[in-house]
């Protein structure tokens, strides 16, 4: 009996590791990159809060998670961990946010983007946006693969995820990946989640040092600062942050729906009255879920 239920146990774990295919983002050698140190290691401890925190990625990859059969609604996003470029929660604003998309019919795709580095880039400053347009040109590009609408691709992030979120939903144009068959990098929707928007006075200061250096230049600064970068091509844009988070203002999902307001771009906004910072798919302070209230936000506009 006894080994029938370890086998049991055994098709139960192959089958969930199946359905989890894992893409590696580029051939051959990365671009931007610099050889790994001996001693340059992924890790992946898990805390006493059994959050997952990965570190030192070197190798950036997908983890795709796709909807059972028949439940699929064409509809694909592109999600970013946040840890303030210092590592990412792969699993509380990864995994997590992957299994309940796919409750929704939509096919998710958790990135494991390289975190800045000098020992490991040549410009640790757009290596994690390199990672992002590679990964927005492979879904579209093969989106037939995966039963995906071209058309109906996003990209969402949590926090310093949200700042890269948020910089490839404004500087898509500004492409950093061999892309001959120019395909377009622009997502259809952005969803920011207690997101980092600015490098100026609201800024989070560990992830702008992590991703910029301590003394970064204005140019560098001006880039980041996604607020400023809003256009009326922009994506349309979902919103959520809680007013007493006080690690990332709430001021930067503020500034980013009101440039979005000035541009005519379609945008929802979600502002709780507590949370505070890296909630996840649960605020505990309230009986509200906002992942419904994106799941409503992505129907009217027709992404589902």
């Amino acid at each position: 009996m006894k080994h029938y239920i370890a086998l049991f146990m055994v098709i139960c774990l192959f089958n969930t590791v199946k359905g989890q295919e894992v893409i590696k983002l580029y051939k051959g050698i990365i671009p931007g990159s610099k050889p790994a140190p001996s001693d340059y290691k992924e890790e992946s401890p898990l805390g006493e809060d059994k959050i997952t925190r990965t570190s030192k990625v070197s190798e950036p990859t997908m983890i795709v998670y796709q909807p059972e059969k028949g439940k699929a609604t064409g509809a694909a996003v592109i999600i970013c961990p946040g840890g303030g470029y210092g590592i990412l929660a792969i699993d509380h604003e990864g995994f997590n946010i992957a299994k309940r998309f796919n409750d929704y019919g939509v096919t998710a795709f958790v990135l494991k983007y390289r975190l800045p580095s000098d020992a490991i880039m040549v410009d640790k400053s757009f290596g994690p946006l390199m990672d992002a347009e590679q990964a927005m040109y492979l879904v579209r590009k093969d989106a037939a693969k995966w039963g995906v609408d071209p058309k109906k691709i996003g990209i969402m992030g949590f926090s310093a995820g949200g700042h890269l979120a948020s910089t490839l939903t404004v500087h898509y144009n500004d492409v950093k990946i061999e892309n001959k068959e120019k395909i377009s990098l622009r997502p259809d929707f952005s969803i920011l989640a207690y997101p980092v928007i600015t490098f100026g006075k609201y800024t989070h200061g560990g992830s702008m040092a992590n991703l910029i250096g301590p003394n970064p230049t204005d140019a560098q600064k001006e880039y980041f600062s996604n607020e400023k970068h809003v256009t009326a091509d922009t994506p349309p844009t979902f919103l959520v942050h809680a007013n007493d988070d006080g690690a990332v203002p709430v001021q930067n999902s503020m500034d980013f729906n009101a440039a979005l307001v000035e541009h005519k771009v379609k945008g929802e906004m979600h502002i709780y009255q507590a949370g505070g910072h890296g909630f996840g798919l649960n605020n505990k302070t309230t009986t509200d879920d906002w992942f419904e209230r994106l799941h409503n936000w992505m129907k009217s506009n027709k992404f589902l």
